[in-house]
């Protein structure tokens, strides 16, 4: 194991994009050519695609992958409920999106394709896409510390300012052996309730948001704070826990952190940083 790919990627205030991909009106790179979706995609289901396919290669920049064996999905538009998740086999940096496979509530794929998805990844993101309509996107990880903590007897602690944004809303989950079968669905959205952030015992970490944005930004600071547990756990002297009076706060303060953008906030400076190293996701 790299020890780097535990720590989060800095993202440098002196990281400027090419010039030949200048922020646009929203942050975003300006619009290029090679962006216009492939016929046959609605404009909005494309941009969509890319929005995924870039969270698919940041969790990977970020270290949270783990080889082919996890999965980010997120809704397209459309009463059918249809979602996008990568193709089985495929590690995370090489998802693009036009790789992403589109399918049904039941399983079934929607355009016909030559890729497999992996049948644990549809098993929880279907549950939750039909529960959840504010669930546009739901990611799922592995990580190394977020796989630590699950398996401690408290779970995440109050412990710093990353932790507290989660507890606000926080659900759990015990582990029931590899997620395959169907009757687990009701229990894990039971346990994932109205949260936005859902601890899987022994098993990993996910969240929802309304936005890949927001899943993404989400999941940086549940991974961030398990880290930061790890690591003062290591210390191995007396852990000072933030008071119940704050935590009730920290919902309040995170809209005004981030200006009632919530992770979106963050999400154009990240696609930024990514097309400067490899805009191939786009695709």
């Amino acid at each position: 194991m790299n020890p780097a790919a535990l720590e989060p990627v800095p993202l440098s205030p002196d990281l400027a994009p090419p010039a030949a991909a200048a922020p646009a009106g929203d942050g975003r790179r300006a619009a290029d050519p090679a962006d216009a979706p492939p016929a046959g995609i609605g404009a909005v289901e494309w941009r969509q695609r890319v929005d995924l396919a870039a969270c698919y290669r940041l969790v990977a920049l970020y270290g949270w992958d783990d080889l082919i064996f996890t999965h980010i999905s997120a809704r397209v538009p459309g009463p059918e409920h249809h979602f996008l998740i990568n193709p089985y086999g495929w590690m995370f940096s090489e998802i693009t999106a036009s790789s992403l496979v589109k399918v049904a509530l039941d399983g079934s794929q929607v355009d016909a394709g030559p890729h497999e998805i992996n049948p644990a990844g549809f098993m929880i993101h279907s549950a939750i896409h039909a529960a959840r309509e504010d669930a546009v996107c739901v990611l799922h990880v592995h990580s190394v510390n977020g796989v630590a903590v699950s398996a401690q007897e408290e779970g995440l602690l109050p412990l710093s300012q990353h932790s507290m944004f989660v507890l606000a809303s926080l659900g759990t989950h015990d582990y029931e052996g590899v997620a395959l079968e169907s009757d687990e669905k009701p229990r894990l959205v039971h346990d994932l309730g109205a949260n936005r952030f859902l601890m899987l015992r022994n098993h990993g970490l996910l969240t929802v948001g309304r936005s890949v944005a927001e899943a993404f930004v989400a999941m940086y600071f549940f991974e961030t704070a398990c880290m930061m547990q790890v690591r003062a756990q290591a210390g191995g002297g007396r852990l000072r826990r933030i008071g119940e009076p704050i935590l009730r706060g920290a919902q309040a303060q995170w809209e005004r952190v981030t200006q009632g953008a919530g992770g979106g906030l963050a999400w154009p400076a990240l696609l930024r940083r990514l097309d400067a190293i490899d805009p191939g996701y786009r695709r």
